[in-house]
């Protein structure tokens, strides 16, 4: 469950594949302290827009750098508003012996919107606008659930969908996940909140507080008595996850720990 097996790069590069037109490239995401930086090929420079107005929606997301994409602009077919009508003197001449394609009156040129990348210009920043109004509303979720006295410590992301919230995260009471909601909802813009994502887990406040600033993965000193698969069981609701813990640990043996040992919970 989140806020543990997801650390904020994963978090980001989801919501990204969550977005039809992002979700195909393939785009790469690194993290480090809230810093977000994603590379890949994109089709036009105004993807550069989308994957901003996305990846800033995550929570403790605070930049976003996005000059490592590269973008593939295919080169645009020429077009002309009209074209120039033939001279008097190649109206009065007829066709040429040597031209078959002469046609008469007037040529004109059809006008094409510009596509590029299966997006019109004006679809593509139609579309751009439409997320940013949308994330000023996710954002807006946010900051009121981290306003809150009883949420602001709680591990909550709100994403878009539409023109609603999704609500995902651990609360530590059914009391808190309803005032969630209750708030989510009485922001303006929204219409409508998805809390299926939101779990109820006793204590998962105070689970995700030991934040290691740099990787965002919580950090657990082994006290006596513990077990990894205990340890898994108090993160992840699953003692079986212990295999998860020992792999990203680089314990060879996971009945091996020892009092004091760290213990590093993605995400």
């Amino acid at each position: 469950m989140w806020p543990f097996g997801k650390n904020t790069a994963d978090r980001v590069k989801d919501a990204l594949n969550e977005q039809p037109r992002l979700k195909d490239l393939g785009l790469q995401v690194r993290e480090k302290g809230g810093n977000v930086t994603v590379t890949g090929m994109v089709p036009n420079g105004r993807y550069d827009a989308l994957v901003r107005v996305v990846a800033e929606g995550i929570n403790g997301v605070k930049n976003v750098d996005t000059s490592g994409l590269i973008a593939q602009e295919p080169q645009a077919a020429p077009a002309a508003s009209q074209s120039a009508a033939p001279s008097p003197q190649a109206q009065d001449a007829g066709p040429s012996a040597s031209d078959n394609s002469y046609t008469s009156g007037p040529v004109r040129a059809e006008i094409r919107p510009t596509s590029v990348g299966g997006a019109t210009n004006a679809s593509m920043e139609a579309e751009v606008k439409e997320l940013e109004d949308r994330s000023r509303v996710a954002k807006a979720v946010l900051k009121a659930i981290r306003s809150n006295g009883e949420l602001k410590d709680d591990p909550i992301d709100v994403l878009q969908s539409g023109k609603s919230v999704i609500l995902r995260g651990v609360v530590d009471s059914d009391h808190e996940q309803r005032l969630a909601e209750k708030l989510a909802r009485g922001v303006e813009g929204v219409a409508g909140v998805d809390i299926s994502g939101l779990r109820v887990a006793a204590g998962a406040r105070e689970l995700s507080r030991e934040k290691d600033a740099d990787s965002g993965d919580t950090v657990y000193t082994v006290k006596s008595g513990d077990t990894l698969g205990a340890i898994a069981q108090k993160y992840y609701g699953n003692a079986a996850e212990y295999k998860k813990l020992a792999h990203y640990n680089n314990i060879s043996n996971p009945d091996l720990i020892t009092v004091g040992q760290q213990i590093r919970i993605p995400g």
